[in-house]
């Protein structure tokens, strides 16, 4: 592979460098403000909302999406610094770009499964940016790091299905925006075990759906994806031709989108641990203790130079599962999409860590960002499957070769 950015991307990092200084990074505090001001804390601040028309002028919008008819036309590689750049503010830019989680893998995977008519009714409003939407999979009642555990029931009758089940954690579902649910449940129990699940859409204001309260991610609302819900499906009951490629394919449809899923997140954990490296030099050079500066203290030191060996060590490893993602496709960089999982929220989280431990008692206050960057990046461990559940995938993989 090639380590050279492309010319379209680097005209593009350019552009998005501008906007960032100009733009994102001012709108962080106002941001904060209106949040605190806000009577609901789950609207689209006004703020954010500026950003977004700004970035599409700019021709800054739905960059993730690799196909040219939808989206940005890009490239798994030449997307990849780009998201590491909207990481430097994943509360802000990510979501102003219309690139951000979970709208991201729903509208994917609607452009990959979609009837021309699902298209039209949902995936064109998300790509415009006039909706929001969710994706309910996880579930309480269950260990849903086994996906085939869920237990939520799509059944058909008639000319609909009806869905019944509780799902916790549905990414996007807080905001009043959020128009259209994507709901992963069981149509067969008795398939074999990977063929018993469906994806159907379930609109919002559809009957027997509640939206029961919010979670919160150590503390924090999380509104750069729109807020996490807890959902009950009661009798919910939706046309058959919502249901997404058909009975039997939720598992497959999870699978492919999870792989660019779990890739963003880490393109955009580089430019996390990039920002958290950024303020710890910064305090490091501005700070005294005993005397002399931080910076001048050899424990500092040695933070700052592990810190950027392991951010280099993790982007060239997220570029390389980039560029076998476009060359061999997600299934052939199985195993990397499975190392940069594990490997790139634990390096992001070990930088923040000693950006935090610099900046002493402001690095867990509401100052400076790096709580809530930390907090994010912890999540990132059981987001999309948890640690353990991939090194024993990986390990299985490698074990076959001596088997």
């Amino acid at each position: 592979m090639d380590f050279a950015y492309d010319a379209k991307t680097e005209q593009l990092r350019t552009r998005l460098l501008a906007f960032m200084d100009s733009h994102v990074y001012p709108a962080e505090a106002v941001l904060e403000q209106q949040l605190r001001e806000a009577a609901d804390p789950w609207q689209r601040q006004p703020v954010l909302e500026e950003l977004k028309a700004e970035a599409r002028r700019q021709g800054l919008w739905n960059l993730f999406l690799p196909d040219p008819e939808h989206g940005g036309g890009l490239t798994n590689l030449q997307y990849a610094p780009l998201a590491e750049i909207t990481g430097r503010s994943p509360h802000l830019a990510p979501e102003a770009l219309n690139c951000a989680a979970p709208d991201t893998g729903n509208m994917e995977v609607l452009a990959m499964f979609g009837t021309d008519e699902q298209k039209k009714q949902w995936l064109q409003p998300l790509l415009d940016g006039e909706i929001r939407s969710a994706f309910c999979m996880t579930e309480p009642d269950v260990a849903s790091s086994d996906a085939t555990n869920i237990a939520t029931r799509i059944e058909r009758d008639g000319d609909d299905y009806v869905i019944n089940g509780r799902k916790w954690w549905s990414s996007g579902a807080m905001n009043p925006n959020c128009a259209i649910f994507i709901v992963m449940g069981k149509t067969d129990p008795d398939a074999e075990r990977h063929r018993q699940q469906a994806m159907i859409l379930v609109p919002r204001d559809t009957p027997g759906v509640t939206v029961e309260r919010a979670m919160h991610v150590f503390g924090y609302g999380d509104h750069a994806h729109g807020g996490h819900a807890e959902i009950v499906f009661d009798n919910v009951r939706v046309p058959a031709a919502n249901l997404i490629a058909g009975e039997g394919e939720g598992f497959a449809i999870a699978q492919a989108r999870l792989g660019p899923g779990r890739i963003h997140h880490c393109m955009r954990l580089i430019g996390m641990a990039e920002r958290a490296l950024e303020l710890l030099c910064r305090r490091a050079s501005s700070r005294i203790a005993f005397g002399k500066p931080l910076a001048a203290q050899g424990v500092v030191h040695e933070w700052i130079a592990e810190s950027r060996v392991r951010i280099e060590q993790a982007r060239l490893l997220v570029l390389k599962t980039a560029w076998l993602m476009d060359t061999v496709g997600n299934k052939g960089a199985h195993t990397e999409i499975q190392a940069i999982k594990i490997g790139v929220p634990s390096m992001t989280e070990w930088v923040i860590d000693k950006a935090i431990q610099a900046h002493g008692g402001a690095g867990v206050s509401q100052d400076f960002p790096l709580a809530e960057l930390w907090a994010a990046t912890r999540t990132l461990r059981l987001a999309d499957g948890p640690d353990e559940v991939h090194r024993m995938s990986l390990a299985k993989r490698e074990l076959k070769k001596y088997l």
